[in-house]
């Protein structure tokens, strides 16, 4: 048995931040990133900010894991539409730089962060690829030695790090809709409910009961029921944005392709009425054509 909950993406923004909830990120990210994670606060920033147009949600978090390290973790929502239309998702880098420079204290030493890391939730097919959980990081290679660039030991003993790509922001990219929804172990849990809002009794994963608990539907108040209802609606909205957008290619690439099949056949010499049958082009459209042609 499960019981659909109030949508991940929404909460992050709203009922998510508030402290007594943070164990349900805490078991998100725990899971993700295979440590113990727990949360500081939730960084106030102008990329915070809940506007009424607002296309994405990302909230940026200070945590701490269980080296005791100082990590600044940017979670981030995003649909097909907003990707594509937004300037601020062209690069997953953009949002990694505002986390850094919105949050570092004045006069803080860039040391004290021991790591940035982006996850992006993407509801629609981004890229080509099998699988549906990526993680990348940022490595710097020669030119012309094809060496890899590393660490100095006065930089390993000053960062305690190993590697140059152990202090660059680190990226995960979480494509749940590629999901199958057959749920191996219990990150594939938290993808799951990433992907339906619902948790299964079965589910063992951190975070995912006590987010069975918090994202009832049932126990939201009026105004929050209101809120989430408009943002159910935007989302419906979206979908038939994109499909009206892809309706809209589709046609474009077909008409574009039925006009170069028509100035072919008009260059060998067919009538209008084979091309109009051949390629649902108007006459006028073909008369059109073949002025272009000389024809």
């Amino acid at each position: 048995m499960s019981k659909k909950l109030i949508r991940f993406d929404w909460a992050i923004k709203r009922i998510l931040r508030n402290k007594v909830n943070f164990v349900v990120l805490e078991g998100f990210l725990s899971e993700l990133l295979f440590d113990n994670i727990k949360i500081e606060y939730i960084l106030e920033s102008e990329s915070n900010q809940e506007t009424e147009d607002e296309k994405f949600n990302r909230v940026d978090i200070l945590t701490q894991n269980s080296k005791h390290e100082l990590i600044i973790v940017e979670i981030q929502s995003t649909y097909e539409i907003d990707y594509f239309h937004s300037p601020d998702n062209y690069r997953e880098a953009y949002g990694v730089s505002k986390s850094i420079s919105e949050n570092l204290k004045l006069g803080q030493k860039y040391s004290e962060i021991k790591k940035v890391i982006s996850i992006n939730i993407v509801y629609f097919d981004l890229g080509h690829g099998q699988d549906y959980i990526y993680s990348g990081k940022t490595d710097f290679r020669g030119l012309h030695q094809n060496d890899l660039l590393a660490l100095s030991d006065k930089q390993k003993t000053t960062f305690l790090k190993e590697d140059v790509s152990d202090i660059f922001p680190e990226y995960y990219l979480l494509k749940v809709n590629q999901f199958n929804d057959n749920a191996k172990d219990t990150l594939d849990e938290w993808i799951y409910f990433l992907k339906n809002s619902e948790v299964k009794d079965e589910f063992k994963a951190k975070g995912l009961k006590e987010a069975g608990e918090v994202l009832d539907i049932m126990r939201l108040p009026k105004d929050d029921e209101y809120g989430y209802n408009r943002y159910l609606d935007s989302l419906h909205l979206k979908a038939s944005e994109i499909f009206s957008l892809q309706s809209e290619a589709e046609f474009k690439v077909k008409d574009e392709r039925s006009i170069e099949i028509a100035r072919k056949l008009i260059l060998n010499g067919a009538d209008n009425n084979l091309i109009s049958i051949s390629t649902d082009l108007s006459k006028d459209k073909i008369e059109e054509l073949r002025n272009e042609l000389g024809k």
